[in-house]
């Protein structure tokens, strides 16, 4: 007898492929269809029977039950209704039904509840604000392991003289421990993104750094305008000197700090630069460290950046 042809296999999930959805790229949803890379990441995760996990964009399931079998609840949020219903219909009637809860809107506009870990394949758009919603969550989670666009994955990891050193390197360096995990090729999604991915794992900083963010993250955001500037050439220009002093004006009033007369700010500034030595400096050769000892120096002077 002639051998019949056997019908080809597909790793996408059945209802999807019988209901025939179309992923909406829109929104971000290329589909981690390789088992052994969603694997790979659940095992880096280093999961515990008694964790809490959430995941962003869980499309249609591949890795949430992987997750499922290995911890105590998944949160997933998924903003599009249709695979809101597949991840329903993949997980009902099963031992797992009763430990996934699924939250359908926008995560960046959703309060998080306490959880340990996050492992997701999140859409690329929403990478550098979901970042910091992690970050800067409270109470501490213990790690995420999450997949980016390459570029994106490489400027979290960035040191000082890299070319892709920025204020997104230096930011979520401050306030967590980066490590490039791994590169994922685009073949790897269904339908495969326009671009190549990595995983990356986060892990808090407990006890974070003891300074304000919000004026952290404004000095960084000034000294990096021009990355490779001195600093001298950014803070004297006439923008920056008036914020500077605005922010001079109100912190002396709410402290009751007299203010000289004949306040000559843009001077004051240089003298600081100067004797700290870092106006020759430029923020793409500056650490942390480097950052953090500016921000004091301005501080100390009562200048504010928030």
């Amino acid at each position: 007898m002639p051998k019949v042809k056997a019908e080809k296999k597909t790793r996408q999930h059945g209802e999807v492929q019988r209901q025939g959805i179309n992923f909406n790229k829109d929104l971000g949803q290329h589909i981690l269809k390789n088992p052994l890379i969603v694997n790979s990441m659940v095992d880096k995760a280093a999961l515990r029977s008694t964790d809490v996990v959430i995941e962003i964009g869980p499309g249609t399931g591949n890795m949430t039950v992987k997750l499922l079998e290995r911890v105590k609840k998944v949160i997933a949020y998924e903003i599009d209704p249709r695979l809101v219903a597949e991840l329903q219909k993949r997980v009902q009637g099963t031992p797992l039904q009763h430990k996934l809860e699924i939250v359908c809107g926008d995560f960046l506009k959703t309060e998080l509840p306490f959880f340990d870990v996050c492992v997701a394949n999140i859409p690329y758009q929403i990478s550098s604000p979901l970042v910091f919603k992690l970050l800067l969550h409270r109470p501490f989670f213990r790690c995420a392991i999450l997949m980016f666009q390459r570029e994106f994955a490489q400027r979290l990891v960035a040191q000082p003289g890299d070319n892709l050193y920025c204020r997104l390197s230096v930011n979520t360096q401050l306030l967590s421990r980066v490590d490039h995990i791994m590169k994922v090729g685009k073949n790897n999604f269904r339908p495969p993104p326009k671009v190549e991915s990595s995983v990356v794992r986060l892990e808090p900083r407990n006890p974070p750094p003891p300074i304000n963010f919000q004026e952290w993250d404004g000095l960084v955001r000034l000294a990096f305008l021009r990355k490779n500037k001195m600093l001298r050439a950014i803070f004297k220009q006439n923008n920056i000197v008036e914020m500077l002093e605005k922010n001079y004006r109100i912190h002396c009033s709410l402290n009751s700090i007299p203010v000289p007369d004949e306040l000559d700010l843009k001077k004051q500034i240089e003298e600081i630069l100067d004797k700290e030595d870092f106006d020759m400096k430029r923020a793409n050769k500056m650490d942390i460290d480097d950052f953090l000892k500016l921000l004091h120096c301005f501080n100390s002077h009562n200048l504010h950046f928030s």
